[in-house]
């Protein structure tokens, strides 16, 4: 075991952006059984926390801001901001990206740290640009370095005006006026514009760059915030400017970081450009070739900041902060925020004398730690600071009722852009405070609380920026339209059918037809057209390939004869030679060719076989191979639908009719089948096709009776499987039925009404007696009938009551004697009546 080398593995993996790095990272972080990972920004830590918990469970997965924790008990997994790192935590593996911020004067001693002190304890990998090599290897000898070239290639393309970037393209400038400037003239000219600055919060920045990503907007105007940890799908990066203010002075960007910046321009295997655009002079040929080369000269320094800090008394953790470097190649660098702080508290008399003590200069060094995203170059921060220590000193905990007011006083989302950015920034400051268990009760609810209100105010921000840079008619559109090189203008389709042109919306595709905007007119409606038309020959293709292989369910029939997909009307009904078969026409579009034409046709043509298979596949089936004696009454059905007038046949044909489900009935010849709701809804559009106009409305499933429409004619409503009787219609099956039965009992002599008669036929008590004359019944009264006595009359409960059995039915007409009639249930309520006498006639 002597031979084995346990010394844990220490790695550098270096390059230019799209390398890789980060993506080797999180698979070697996720392949050990605990790590830690740090990010430079917050936002770079919560995007690849998501990623993590999607790939380890949320349970197992921990995210570490200064402003946001998530920690979960069994959490082994953590993404942390560089800052937030939990060092003292042992891990398998740690990493730390972006490495080369070791060389950022201001935040550069934090990484620092992490370089030279960070370790995880099997592996450790620190990611970045191949700039911090030589000094990685003097400050970590025994660190394996890898250098990854990129995976496209960066091209320079010189100067473009602003109204001729190519889509998809990011304008880079360096302060919020230069961004505003460019983003309005962007939005008049191109339509609009996606808007990334520093100090958006992560959820507006996260909205913008999805309002850019999904291509709402084809152009991006940003800061170098975009230089870091922001994988867009950007083709071309155009500085509007390459000069900054770094804090302390302007000065011109370094070529790694504009190489930093043009890296944004192509991802994975695809190249990108780099240029510059408005006032930007064009770049010098040795800045382009270290660009394109990624050749650029190696760090001298990094900045170092003590971290042995002595805590015995104020001026000692002063004297310990500015320690010097131990080590060449290390040096200090700006002075911090916190150390600014500390050094302006240890001034005042009153924090001097309560910070006495090892425990309360820690806490006050904890105090001056708190961040300063406001930057206002005021007292402001400090004195927040010294709030915050004298509450702590005085009860360990914050006041709730101060840190409430506090924070209620940031929930307002009115106020325009800056002013809600700036609330942003304090409500940031109140979400690192509030996460701090030992300084809040309640700190998870507290920091729920604060990030409620930091999410209100970015998705208000974010729509704030859509109003002011997405402007759907912005007045500069007319012009833009009138140009000649109208060819050049941009044109989409949203998802849901919107036609954007330049950015506005000009109308909507709706199945295969384009609907124009009725506001545009004239020369603005031309032009708006001919784009929307070449945005469409590409959707076009799409839709009909979608419809194609839509499934049945995203088609149905309308009561106007047309075909919906996806609720949109594509294709209507066409009278064919066979009622049961109609044709299908699809609905004129400009769009649409001859054979595109007949795909959709084939596919409608299919669904509905289906569907007439579905609803009325007895009737089809009846028509396959009839006997000779039904031939010609199968033959008339498949014309009529299902339903024919009715006609004097044979008893035997009649029984070999209902072998093959069709009824031969008093009132009609019909198929049972065909009468159910579907089916009957689906016969009643074949009528309107068959005769050239929309079917009356279908009476709701379910009804036994109904009200006689008044569009409804006696031939239409028998089609449609219903009997007229005055006012009212009866549905045929129900006539059929009942009055089968009724003739059966009444071939000898009257009977008691039967009780449930009216129910059986949804009648109401005073309905039942004109509609049973109708069918060739009548009611009489009990007493003498034909010089027999049936009991007292009592002609006034016979129909209006509970039609107690006082009542008769006697037949209209005598039925026609029965070869064979058909054996009743003895529980059927018509078979357990007594008969009384005799038949009655009319």
């Amino acid at each position: 075991m002597s031979g084995l080398n346990l010394q844990p593995r220490v790695k550098a993996v270096l390059g230019p952006t799209n390398t890789g790095k980060t993506h080797l990272a999180m698979e070697r972080l996720l392949a050990h059984h605990s790590g830690i990972i740090g990010f430079p920004l917050r936002l770079l830590a919560r995007e690849n926390y998501d990623r993590m918990v999607a790939a380890k469970g949320i349970r197992n997965v921990a995210l570490i801001t200064g402003e946001e924790k998530i920690v979960p008990p069994g959490a082994r997994w953590f993404a942390c901001t560089v800052e937030a790192m939990p060092l003292d935590r042992p891990v398998e593996f740690l990493a730390v990206d972006e490495i080369q911020l070791c060389a950022d004067p201001d935040r550069g001693h934090v990484f620092t740290d992490r370089l030279l002190n960070a370790r995880g304890m099997v592996e450790t990998m620190f990611m970045g640009a191949a700039t911090i090599r030589p000094l990685l290897k003097r400050l970590v000898p025994y660190a394996e370095i890898e250098t990854r070239p990129r995976l496209s290639q960066l091209t320079y393309a010189g100067p473009v005006k602003l109204s001729r970037l190519p889509p998809r393209s990011a304008i880079v400038a360096f302060s919020a006026a230069e961004v505003y400037a460019i983003a309005e003239a962007v939005r008049r000219r191109r339509g609009g514009c996606a808007v990334v600055m520093g100090r958006l919060s992560p959820r507006t920045r996260n909205a913008q760059v999805a309002l850019y990503q999904e291509k709402d907007v084809d152009f991006l105007v940003a800061t170098d915030a975009i230089g870091m940890g922001l994988n867009m799908d950007v083709n071309h990066v155009a500085f509007a400017g390459i000069q900054k203010f770094d804090g302390r002075k302007p000065r011109l960007l370094y070529a790694s970081e504009v190489a930093q910046i043009a890296g944004r321009a192509g991802r994975g295997m695809r190249d990108g450009t780099f240029g510059v655009t408005g006032d930007c002079p064009p770049l010098g040929e040795e800045l382009i070739e270290a660009v394109e080369e990624h050749k650029f000269e190696p760090l001298e320094q990094l900045f170092w900041r003590n971290s042995a800090l002595d805590f015995s008394s104020v001026p000692a953790l002063l004297d310990s902060l500015n320690a010097a470097p131990p080590r060449p190649g290390l040096v200090r660098g700006n002075e911090a925020t916190d150390v600014q702080t500390l050094t302006a508290l240890a001034q005042d008399k009153d924090i001097a004398r309560q910070s006495a003590g090892r425990a309360a200069t820690k806490l006050l060094w904890e105090a001056c730690q708190i961040p300063d995203f406001r930057k206002l170059a005021t007292d402001t921060h400090v004195k927040l600071c010294a709030k915050i220590f004298g509450h702590l000193r005085a009860s360990e905990k914050l006041p709730v009722d101060w840190v409430r007011l506090e924070i209620e006083a940031l929930d307002k989302t009115e106020g325009d852009i800056d002013s809600l950015m700036q609330r942003l920034t304090d409500v940031r400051v109140w979400a690192y405070i509030t996460a701090r268990a030992d300084w809040m009760a309640d700190a998870d609810g507290w920091a729920m609380r604060a990030r409620a209100v930091e999410d209100r105010l970015s998705d208000t921000l974010h729509v704030k920026l859509m109003a002011r840079f997405v402007d759907k008619r912005a007045a500069h559109l007319t012009r833009r339209l009138e140009d000649a090189e109208a060819e050049e203008l941009l044109a989409v389709v949203a998802l849901n059918g919107t036609v954007l042109v330049e950015g506005h919306e000009v109308g909507r595709i709706e199945g295969f037809q384009f609907h124009p905007d009725p506001s545009t007119q004239g020369q603005e409606q031309k032009l708006m057209l001919r784009a929307a038309r070449r945005a469409l020959a590409q959707e076009m293709p799409r839709r009909i390939l979608r419809a194609e292989t839509a499934a049945d369910e995203a088609y149905s029939l309308t009561d106007d004869r047309q075909f919906e997909w996806e609720g949109v009307k594509i294709a209507r009904l066409r009278k064919s030679e066979i009622f049961l078969k109609p044709g299908v026409e699809i609905l004129h579009s400009e769009f649409l060719d001859g054979l595109a034409r007949e795909r959709l046709r084939g596919r409608l043509a299919a669904w509905l076989a289906t569907e007439t298979e579905k609803r009325l596949g007895a009737l089809l089936k009846a028509m396959e191979n009839p006997p000779g004696p039904l031939r010609g009454i199968v033959h008339r059905l498949s014309e009529s639908g299902g339903v024919l007038e009715p006609e004097p046949v044979a008893q035997d044909l009649r029984l070999e009719a209902k072998k093959f489900g069709i009824d031969l009935g008093r009132f009609a010849i019909y198929l049972p089948a065909a009468l159910k709701p579907g089916a009957a809804r689906l016969r009643a559009l074949f009528w309107g096709v068959w005769h050239d106009r929309n079917p009356p409305p279908m009476p709701n499933p379910g009804l036994v009776s109904a009200p006689m429409p008044v569009n409804w004619g006696a031939d239409f409503a028998l089609a449609m499987g219903w009997v007229q009787a005055g006012p009212l219609m009866i549905r045929l099956d129900v006539v059929e039925r009942v009055t089968r039965e009724l003739h059966y009992l009444l071939r000898k002599h009257p009977i008691l009404l039967p009780p449930n008669l009216g129910s059986r036929m949804g009648l109401k008590p005073d309905q039942l007696a004109p509609v049973l004359h109708v069918f060739g019944f009548r009611i009489i009264a009990a007493g003498v009938l034909g010089g027999k006595f049936y009991g007292p009359p009592t002609p006034a409960l016979l129909a209006r009551r509970k039609l107690e059995p006082q009542a008769r039915v006697a037949a209209a007409a005598p039925p026609p004697k029965p070869a064979a009639p058909e054996p009743i249930d003895a529980d059927n309520p018509f078979a357990a009546l007594a008969a009384l006498k005799m038949a009655a006639r009319r």
